[in-house]
């Protein structure tokens, strides 16, 4: 029998998980159906049970409704656990097992696609939303000398580094502290790209060489990133954050990890 599986968000229509999800499907020879599920906004469990219900196998979960796919799950892995949030959903007999594979998505796309190790660097997160919490947790298994958060509200910051509380690697920093730091890594976790506006992140900021990563992902740099380009740092979207989370999530539903470099490559070409 065929597999369904399908990303649910709102909106939904512009997601390109399903063309990436057929191309890991014919590299691996499996027999998916992979489709777009438009959730209304305050009706997302009742979205995805419908969806289990009919006889699905799976599910991603995208924007708004990752802290509503976590509360949906009756079991989650331990990365979900450890940033509050589902982005993947295993539709197992009477059982929804909850995962989130954005933050060994990042950490794959950085280390592996773009090259630049995580060891022993020094980096900047900013923004303490959602979409920072998914992925502090992978960016901490990765070693870095500092991890630093950075919000417009420096409490939401310090809750995040309370929480996990590994004080000596992970710290909270003021906008006024930003200044007097220097980063090997910055990354945009905010949705200010959407909005055409910029973080609050001074060009003091990036050190030499320094790569700034947005998680948003479009044609075109976003402003973060044409900041970041002006004082000769290397730049990335999140396009390899989606392909690298998605092959993670084939991973954990079908037991096989499809190779990610051929679906990249085809994404890039066509947001040129």
């Amino acid at each position: 029998m065929t597999d369904r599986y399908a990303v649910i968000g709102n909106p939904v229509a512009h997601s390109r998980s399903p063309e990436i999800h057929a191309a890991f499907a014919r590299e691996c020879g499996a027999d998916i159906e992979y489709g777009r599920l438009l959730a209304p906004v305050a009706r997302f469990a009742e979205t995805a049970e419908a969806f289990r219900a009919g006889g699905a196998a799976g599910a991603n979960v995208t924007l708004p409704f990752k802290l509503e796919a976590f509360a949906f799950a009756h079991a989650r892995t331990a990365r979900a656990e450890r940033g509050r949030s589902v982005n993947t959903l295993h539709f197992e007999t009477n059982h929804v097992v909850g995962d989130n594979t954005d933050g060994v998505g990042l950490c794959r796309d950085i280390e592996q696609n773009i090259g630049q190790p995580l060891l022993g660097t020094r980096i900047l997160l900013i923004g303490a939303g959602g979409a920072a919490r998914a992925v502090v947790g992978a960016l901490m298994d990765c070693q870095p000398e500092l991890l630093a958060i950075t919000n417009r509200t420096p409490a939401k910051a310090q809750a995040i580094v309370d929480e996990i509380n590994v004080k000596n690697m992970l710290r909270a920093v003021g906008l006024t502290e930003l200044p007097k730091l220097r980063f090997d890594v910055l990354i945009n976790a905010t949705s200010a790209s959407l909005s055409a506006s910029l973080p609050l992140v001074p060009l003091s900021s990036f050190d030499n060489n320094a790569l700034a990563y947005d998680m948003m992902y479009g044609k075109g740099l976003t402003p973060f990133l044409a900041l970041a380009a002006g004082t000769g740092a290397r730049t990335a979207d999140g396009i390899g954050m989606l392909v690298e989370q998605a092959a993670e999530a084939f991973y954990v539903w079908r037991g096989v990890r499809p190779s990610t470099g051929p679906v990249l490559d085809l994404l890039k070409q066509a947001a040129r």
